[in-house]
Order: C-alpha cells, then sequence, then structure tokens
C-alpha cells in the first residue's frame, strides 16, 4: 500500500516494496507508481524499491511556482532523505530518466548507480516537435481515450498495440481516479524539453546503463548514445525491436538487464 510521505515540504506519494538494496524509480510525463508495477513485482525478492508520484502527476500535488526538472530531482532527493536511505541505485524513464541525471549531479552521495532508459541530455529539432505535437493534443482531442490511443501510438510497439497490451493499458488509465490535469501535464513537458544537462554529463561519476529502444520514434537511440558517450564509463545498448517503455511491455527482459546490471555493480558501490 502507498502512503504520502513529507518530503521537504511537499507531500509525495510512494510506494515502498521488497527488502534488499534500495532501489528509486522515477517515472516520466505524467506517469505514477502503477507505471512500474511490473518492477515492483518482478524485482521485489532481491531489492527494496521506492517508487513515487511525481509533482503535478497522480496523488501528489502540483506546488505553486514554476516546475523545473532541478525541483523535481530535489524532491527526489528529499524522498530519500524522508525515508533514511543513505544511497540507493536510481532508474528512470524518458522525463523521468532527466530527473535522474539531475538528481546524481545535484545529489551524488544518493546515487550508487544510474540506469537511464530512453533519455536524451537536450532535445533536437524532432524532439521538440514532437513536443509540441503532444500539446496540441491536449487542447484539441475530444476526452481522454482518444487522446491515449494518439499519444500511445508513439510510445508503445505496433506489436503491443495489435496484441492487445495497449487497450489494456487504455482501460487502466480510463479507470484510474487521480487524473493529471492537462495543465499539470504540459508544465512538466515544457520542464523537460528545456533542460540540458549536455555540458554536466562527464561529472556523474557513478555506474551507468543507457538503454534505448530500436523502435522508439521519440527518444531515439541516437540521443541515448550520446548520453552514455557523454557519461565515463557509461554502458548503452539498444534494444532493437523495443519502443519508448519496454520495462512495460516485456518487463522480464527488461528487469533481468537491470538486476545483472545491479548486482554487478552492488560489491563496488557498497
Amino acid at each position: 500500500m502507498g502512503r504520502y510521505v513529507r518530503a521537504e515540504g511537499l507531500d509525495l506519494w510512494t510506494e515502498q516494496v521488497g527488502t534488499g538494496p534500495d532501489v528509486l524509480l522515477v517515472g516520466g510525463l505524467g506517469d505514477t507508481v502503477e507505471s512500474w508495477q511490473f518492477q515492483l513485482v518482478g524485482l521485489a525478492d532481491r531489492y527494496r524499491l521506492t517508487t513515487f508520484d511525481n509533482r503535478g502527476a497522480g496523488r501528489t500535488a502540483m506546488p505553486e511556482g514554476p516546475v523545473s526538472v532541478e525541483a523535481m530531482a530535489d524532491d527526489a532527493a528529499a524522498l530519500l532523505r524522508a525515508l533514511d536511505i543513505p544511497s540507493a541505485h536510481v532508474a528512470g524513464f524518458s522525463g523521468g530518466s532527466l530527473i535522474c541525471q539531475e538528481l546524481t549531479l545535484r545529489h551524488p552521495q544518493l546515487v550508487r548507480s544510474l540506469v537511464l532508459q530512453s533519455t536524451w541530455s537536450v532535445p533536437d529539432a524532432y524532439l521538440r516537435r514532437w513536443g509540441s505535437f503532444v500539446r496540441r493534443l491536449v487542447d484539441t482531442v475530444p476526452d481522454e481515450r482518444t487522446f491515449l490511443e494518439s499519444f500511445f501510438l508513439d510510445i508503445y510497439t505496433a506489436r503491443a498495440h495489435n496484441d492487445g497490451t495497449v487497450d489494456r493499458f487504455i482501460e487502466d488509465a480510463l479507470a484510474f481516479p487521480h487524473k493529471q490535469t492537462p495543465e499539470d501535464l504540459k508544465r512538466f513537458l515544457d520542464a523537460v524539453l528545456q533542460h540540458d544537462t549536455t555540458d554536466r554529463l562527464p561529472d556523474i561519476a557513478v555506474p551507468t546503463l543507457v538503454l534505448a529502444g530500436g523502435r522508439d520514434s521519440t527518444s531515439r537511440p541516437e540521443l541515448c548514445r550520446a548520453v552514455a558517450d557523454a557519461i565515463p564509463g557509461a554502458r548503452f545498448a539498444v534494444m532493437e525491436e523495443e519502443a519508448h517503455q519496454p520495462f512495460q511491455e516485456i518487463p522480464d527482459e527488461w528487469n533481468a538487464r537491470v538486476d545483472a546490471f545491479w548486482r554487478e555493480t552492488e560489491p563496488r558501490t557498497a
């Protein structure tokens, strides 16, 4: 069961399961703790996993003031400190991967290792235009179902659309009672698409694994590779047949990859 954790003046809706080395999971645009359901189930026998609703998503309120990746990274740091977690293996996807980058740069002592799925350091022209498209989609679609059906075309593989996986995700999203407001979604989107860590990535000194989906049309492999190339010693792998969120489409394979990485890095970072 989830609960609110008071972290530096913000009540973050938090889920924590399992036993073992600490792992922090950070979601992307509008995603809540439920986006990590396959990891919370599949890895809880080996790790203590913590995840939370970002500010303005799910059950965590959007505070007054500007929205920035830096502020959301500080939220994550405050959560770890509030839970008395001295350091954790940190993993995030999409916009959440930017929060993880910034968390590692701003609070390096809290991060033992880093997994970045579908990431970038600075958006290129294509990604910026994709963000503008999503903004227009929010403003013009007639209902939530139409938005999800359209938005998910760039998030999941054709395989997942054709085998009913995406339909199940849509039904779960429609039934979820804690809706993100369109304005909060756009504020988060703007924050991650304005962020740039390019010049600071060489300062990341923890073991890092960067994963890309070969069929991801948004944070494409070349954007992910640029992040891996900038972080000293980072590993890079492309899941050739996958799109933006393989941790949901093929969770067993994704979990096995990151588990192997964490097992290898654990003795060096303990």
